[in-house]
């Protein structure tokens, strides 16, 4: 059950995204309005992922989980139904509290799961963010070809709802609970700068990255953290414990979720612009909307790959090895494409290094900030991760965006320069994220966690 819902919350944020020219149309708004539906969604999952994983940990594991699949399932039904922009906007809002169905599937797994199935399960739930990202650009064109853009909100409300009741009589309930209450303060200002941050991220390319308004946005951002840490730092019952967010093993895991983020996000902007973009104009292989997901094929299969793979090398040598090599070939994979992007097979191969580099980094992060806090702790810490993982890729998305934009040809497409400077660009964030993947310390597996990377025969 935790495996299905957060295979469809993670198909639902990639869905819409080859959409949007459709939805546009289909909905009567224009560009600027119509980029709301992606970036109501990011804003709602980073406000409640952190915040609902806390509650978990506070209130119940399964409870809040069960609450937050009846959320999104409800707004899931609404966008089916929609037909004008705010009714959209407004699901996607609803939509966005799916953020905390990983951080609050990790904490079930860690306190329900034997200890050694522990690091397996958490890399599984872990690839499967980057595996529905992947699979939702491959899915989107050919439900637009032969269904409507309904489709794209019905087929994973039907997986939703169902996991949604199946949760109440199937999941146990956790029985580990974090002491305190809610120090709502933190929470407002928690979501109070986030917003700002990614508003002014998600309106930087439309505006300048220097205009007024975005940098009095970065700004607004950048004082209400300030008071946010402050005021978290003096609470007897924080939302975010800034004690626990100093350990060394939690800020380099987020740090180097980030940017692998910043990466891994850009791609889906990357990959299926590039490869839909006319030869004539010197590049590009002409693809429709279909077959560009295509190309992305490669990366959800390896992930699929990748990810339970992750979790026995961590079982077996610890969870900084597959981080280490998650980010490596993940900078490969954008070298080569900065370096060779002329034939099919060339970006095939890339989309393939990035899966597997993916489906490490992703399944082995979780396991790294499981091990380095307490239990009452999980639901915050990994939510908190995965905070930084959606700004890491929401600036990285944007930047890419921005870069293509200001390279516009006469025939107002980029030209190719311009995608081998993000490509470049993207390479060089992933090669930082290898350094700090170094920093991570190392941890020996739990015995109980040790398996062998084969398995064993066995006569019984």
């Amino acid at each position: 059950m935790l495996a299905v819902g957060g295979g469809a919350y993670a198909l639902l944020q990639s869905l819409v995204v080859p959409a949007l020219p459709a939805l546009q149309q289909d909905l009567h708004t224009t560009p600027a309005g119509v980029t709301w539906i992606f970036t109501a969604y990011l804003l709602a999952a980073s406000v409640a992922t952190p915040i609902a994983g806390r509650l978990g940990d506070m209130f119940g594991k399964k409870r809040t989980l069960a609450v937050v699949l009846a959320g999104v399932s409800a707004g899931t039904f609404i966008a089916a139904l929609a037909t004008t922009l705010p009714v959209m906007i407004g699901a996607r809002l609803v939509q966005g509290v799916g953020g905390a169905i990983f951080p609050l599937a990790f904490g079930i797994i860690r306190d329900e799961f034997p200890r050694e199935r522990v690091a397996g399960g958490i890399a599984l739930i872990s690839g499967l963010l980057g595996i529905g990202g992947g699979l939702g650009i491959v899915l989107s064109g050919p439900i637009l070809a032969h269904l409507d853009y309904h489709w794209l909100f019905w087929i994973p409300f039907a997986v939703l709802a169902a996991t949604a009741v199946a949760t109440v009589f199937v999941v146990p309930e956790s029985p580990v609970r974090a002491s305190g209450n809610v120090h709502w303060t933190g929470a407002a200002l928690l979501s109070l700068w986030l917003v700002c941050l990614l508003l002014g991220i998600s309106e930087a390319p439309s505006w300048g990255w220097v205009s007024a308004r975005t940098l009095a946005l970065f700004g607004a951002a950048a004082v209400l953290a300030f008071a946010w840490v402050r005021a978290e730092s003096r609470s007897t019952t924080p939302l975010v414990d800034m004690q626990m967010m100093r350990l060394r093993g939690v800020w380099t895991t987020n740090l180097a979720g980030f940017l692998i983020g910043f990466g891994m996000y850009s791609s889906f902007v990357l990959i299926p612009q590039f490869v839909q973009t006319p030869p004539a104009n010197g590049y590009g292989f002409g693809s429709s909307v279909t077959q560009a997901g295509l190309f992305l094929v490669p990366s959800t299969l390896m992930m699929l790959v990748a990810a339970p793979l992750a979790g026995r090398l961590s079982g077996r040598f610890g969870s900084k090895l597959p981080l280490v090599l998650g980010a490596s070939v993940t900078s490969v994979s954008f070298l080569l494409l900065a370096l060779a992007h002329s034939a099919h097979w060339q970006i095939y191969l890339a989309s393939l290094l990035l899966g597997i580099g993916v489906g490490f980094a992703f399944a082995s992060m979780a396991n790294l900030i499981v091990e380095a806090v307490r239990p009452d702790q999980t639901g915050v810490a990994t939510g908190m991760n995965a905070v930084m993982r959606t700004i890491g890729g929401a600036i990285g998305g944007q930047v890419a965006a921005s870069i293509l934009s200001a390279t516009l040809l006469a025939d107002g497409l980029p030209s190719e320069g311009g995608y081998t400077l993000a490509f470049t660009i993207m390479a060089g964030a992933l090669g930082a994220s290898i350094v700090a993947s170094l920093g991570v310390p190392s941890r020996k597996p739990h015995p109980a966690h040790r398996v062998p990377l084969e398995p064993q025969a066995s006569f019984e």
